[in-house]
């Protein structure tokens, strides 16, 4: 199985978020990465949202 990760790093915001999450699965990664949307950038949980952020994942580690 390979790890997936999203990095705010790639996604530039007024926050600067440093935050980048992994995880070996899809699902895993998806409840993190909606957790952190909501608490971090205020975000409301939604569909939308998931659909979004499943689109960012990538394969591997994020860089350093």
């Amino acid at each position: 199985m390979t790890r997936k990760y999203i990095d705010c790093r790639e996604y530039p915001s007024e926050l600067k978020c440093t935050v980048a999450i992994g995880a070996d699965s899809e699902e895993e990664l998806l409840e993190a990465a909606v957790q952190h949307a909501v608490a971090v950038h205020g975000h409301q949980d939604s569909q939308e949202l998931r659909d979004t952020l499943s689109t960012l994942f990538k394969e591997g580690e994020p860089r350093p």
